[in-house]
């Protein structure tokens, strides 16, 4: 797994919001990790998250023909935490949000099928249990990933633009813009992947992706990453009916069970 950043990269995240990461993953790298997805996957059924107490099951509306999605895969494969919660990843989090610690938020895996219906334009952060300006969102193609069957997209800085407004991803491509109409002037950039190319983003950058017009399907492993010392801001999100019982707004999210803590520049034990 190739996990160096140059300075340049760097700069080019914090100021466009998101990067593309050409060959994260060796073609053997790609192979084990997708075949792990999509036994996972399969372990699930209509289940669309391991963690208990969430009901979150998959149906047959526009959003779940949007992509397969199920979360927390690392709970239950071993190849897939290997991945996810590698401390070289960690680190390149934490360089590219300039953080000291990082925990994992959750993964999911993220397969548009053959005909899928697009991504509608929304941020991440603002959907999860906590709110920071420094959360990262990995994105590693498993197939290639291009214009035809439904590649990335980022506004270049709309992190900068967006104040934790949001919308749902429903039918709509551009409801986002509705909220922030600045961001419609500027110019989208797409990202084709290969297999084993990845993307980091930040939580506040506006994306999407384009419809699967193609018969093959799209698959991707993708995670969410918060930055060590996050509060809970009260909404429920993946999280289970017995740890949002346990908690009260302003709790440090610091769960090892749930929210691993896989690197931290103090710490050379993680």
């Amino acid at each position: 797994m190739k996990t160096d950043l140059s300075q340049d990269q760097i700069e080019s995240y914090r100021e466009n919001g998101f990067l593309s990461y050409p060959g994260m993953l060796a073609p053997k790298e790609v192979a084990e990790l997708k075949t792990a997805v999509l036994d996972a996957v399969t372990t699930l059924g209509d289940k669309k998250i391991v963690t208990e107490g969430t009901k979150l099951t998959s149906g047959d509306d526009y959003y779940d023909r949007v992509f397969i999605q199920r979360l927390n895969l690392w709970l239950i494969s071993d190849v897939v935490k290997e991945y996810m919660l590698s401390a070289d990843i960690g680190r390149m989090v934490c360089e590219l949000a300039g953080v000291e610690g990082i925990r994992v938020w959750h993964d999911q895996t993220l397969i548009k099928e053959p005909f899928g219906n697009p991504t509608a334009w929304h941020l991440d952060n603002p959907y999860w249990s906590f709110t920071s300006c420094e959360a990262v969102s990995l994105w590693i193609a498993l197939d290639d990933a291009a214009l035809e069957n439904g590649c990335m997209w980022f506004v270049p800085g709309s992190h900068r633009i967006a104040d934790y407004r949001n919308v749902s991803i429903g039918f709509n491509m551009a409801d986002l813009f509705k909220i922030y109409p600045e961001m419609a002037d500027i110019d989208p950039v797409a990202v084709p992947m290969k297999a084993g190319d990845c993307s980091f983003h930040n939580g506040l950058v506006a994306h999407g992706a384009g419809a699967n017009m193609t018969r093959t399907r799209r698959a991707a492993m993708t995670c969410a990453y918060m930055p060590d010392g996050s509060t809970f801001n009260g909404k429920k999100n993946i999280l289970s009916d017995e740890m949002i019982a346990s908690l009260k707004v302003g709790d440090v999210l610091n769960n090892d069970e749930q929210n691993p803590l896989i690197y931290h520049k103090m710490s050379s034990s993680v």
